[in-house]
C-alpha cells in the first residue's frame, strides 16, 4: 500500500461478505460455565445450560490464553489436559475474543452486549475518550458504575458458599476486578505453583466452596513469543504439571473446570499494518480503539455520510479479502455481542475492521512501539482466537 497514492474509492460500491457465525449466547460460551457451576451447587435462580451434575464444591481454572485449536494442535504437551480431551467441549468466547470481555462474560454469566466491557480499548461516549480496560482506566472512571451486572460470584456467595479468587497480587484491586470480577475473597499468590497450593489452602478453610484460579503465563508467552513457539510449547508443558498438581490434591467430590479466555492467532512482522499511515482509512475518524485484529473507528460528529461510506469502502479496497469490515450495526445486527443497549451501543465504533488471516493493525499515534513486537493476536471471529475448551474433571 502505497500512502502517497490516495485510492479512488468515491465510486465504489460497498462490497457484501460472507461473515462468521454469531457466538451461541445461552448455549455453549464463556457466559454458561458458572450459571451452570452455581446450579450444579444448589444455588436457585440459575440455568445449567451445561448440564453440570450436582456437586458439592467447584473449582474454575482459567488459563489465559489457552484456545481450542491450539490446545489440540500441542496436546501431547499437556498430559495431564490430554487425558481430558476426549471428553471435553469447545465453547465460544464472545466477542470480540479478548480477556476483558471474556473475564466479565465468565464472571457475570451474560453475553457482552449485556454487561457493556466490550473490548480491550473501547469508547467512553460521555468524555469522548478511549478506555483501556485492562490496564488503563482513568482515575475519575468508576469500575462499579462502568459494569453494573452482579456477578455469579456474589449471588453464590449470598447463598451461603464460600466463594474465593486465588490469582496474581496485582489484580486484587484492579479496576477490571472491581468491575466484573467483584465478589469473591481474594487470595493473592505469584507464581503458578503457590497458586495451586493456594486453592488446596481455600478448601481446606471451607469445603463448601466455588474457587476461581487464574494463570495468565500462557497469554504472556503467545503474545511475545507466538503459539507456534518452544516457548509457547514449553510453558503449556509447565502449566500442565501445575494444573495436575492442583487436582490431584483437591478433597473428594470436586467439580474441575478448565477453560480458557480466547485463543491465539500468529502474526509475522509483515503483517502488523500501522494504519495510521494512510489517510484514507482514517478520514474524519476522531477515536480508534478495539484491538489489534479487531479495530474499530468513531467518526467525529461532524464526519459526513459520504466521507464515512469512502473510508468504509478503502478498507474494504485495501483488506477487504483479509478482514470482515462492517459498521456498528451490522456487528450487532448479526449478533456479534448478544442483546446490547443503546448506553453501551454508544461504547463501540462506527465501523468495525476484523482480522480473517494472519494480520494485524495498529494505529502508531496511540500504541506503544512494543505493541507492534507482539506475534501472538487475538481479537477476532477466526476459529483459533474464538473458540476454547471446558475440559472436565471430578475428583473422587
Amino acid at each position: 500500500m502505497n500512502s502517497n497514492e490516495p485510492l479512488n474509492t468515491t465510486d465504489l460500491p460497498v462490497p457484501a461478505q460472507k461473515t462468521p457465525d454469531a457466538p451461541l449466547y445461552g448455549q455453549a460460551t464463556l457466559s454458561e460455565i458458572l450459571p451452570s457451576a452455581a446450579s450444579a451447587l444448589g444455588v436457585p435462580g440459575f440455568e445449567n445450560a451445561l448440564g453440570f451434575k450436582p456437586t458439592k464444591r467447584v473449582v474454575v481454572i482459567m488459563v489465559d490464553g489457552l484456545g481450542w485449536n491450539q490446545l489440540k494442535s500441542h496436546v501431547g504437551h499437556a498430559p495431564f489436559l490430554r487425558s481430558l480431551f476426549a471428553e471435553g467441549r469447545k465453547l465460544g468466547t464472545g466477542f470480540p475474543s479478548t480477556t476483558a470481555t471474556s473475564l466479565s462474560s465468565l464472571a457475570t454469566g451474560v453475553a457482552p452486549g449485556e454487561h457493556g466491557m466490550l473490548g480491550y480499548d473501547v469508547v467512553d461516549p460521555a468524555r469522548r475518550r478511549v478506555v483501556n480496560q485492562l490496564g488503563g482506566w482513568p482515575g475519575d472512571l468508576n469500575p462499579e458504575a462502568w459494569q453494573t451486572r452482579s456477578t455469579v460470584f456474589e449471588k453464590v456467595a449470598e447463598h451461603g458458599i464460600h466463594v474465593a479468587t486465588v490469582s496474581i497480587p496485582m489484580f486484587a484491586k484492579s479496576a477490571l476486578t472491581r468491575a466484573s470480577l467483584r465478589g469473591p475473597k481474594f487470595v493473592a499468590a505469584n507464581q503458578p505453583m503457590a497458586r495451586a497450593r493456594a486453592t488446596h489452602t481455600v478448601f481446606e478453610s471451607d469445603r463448601n466452596a466455588l474457587v476461581y484460579t487464574y494463570f495468565n503465563e500462557l497469554d504472556k508467552t503467545g503474545h511475545k513469543f507466538g503459539v507456534d513457539s518452544t516457548q509457547w510449547r514449553e510453558t503449556l508443558e509447565e502449566l500442565d504439571y501445575v494444573i495436575k498438581s492442583l487436582v490431584t490434591r483437591l478433597p473428594e467430590e470436586t467439580t474441575v473446570l478448565i477453560t480458557g479466555d480466547h485463543g491465539m492467532v500468529d502474526v509475522p512482522q509483515s503483517q502488523r499494518i500501522d494504519y495510521s499511515q494512510y489517510p484514507e482509512l482514517i478520514e474524519g475518524v476522531e477515536l480508534t480503539s478495539g484491538e489489534p485484529r479487531g479495530v474499530q473507528l468513531t467518526f467525529a460528529s461532524e464526519t459526513d455520510e459520504a466521507t464515512r461510506l469512502k473510508v468504509q469502502r478503502a478498507w474494504h479496497n485495501e483488506f477487504g479479502t483479509k478482514a470482515w469490515i462492517m459498521t456498528r450495526e451490522e456487528a450487532i445486527d448479526r449478533g456479534y455481542f448478544g442483546p446490547i443497549s443503546a448506553e453501551y451501543q454508544a461504547r463501540l465504533g462506527d465501523l468495525m475492521i476484523l482480522a480473517a488471516e494472519s494480520i494485524a493493525f495498529y494505529d502508531s499515534r496511540r500504541v506503544a512501539p512494543m505493541a507492534f513486537e507482539m506475534v501472538g493476536q487475538h481479537g477476532s471471529l477466526t476459529a483459533g482466537e474464538r473458540y476454547v475448551p471446558l475440559l472436565m474433571h471430578r475428583t473422587k
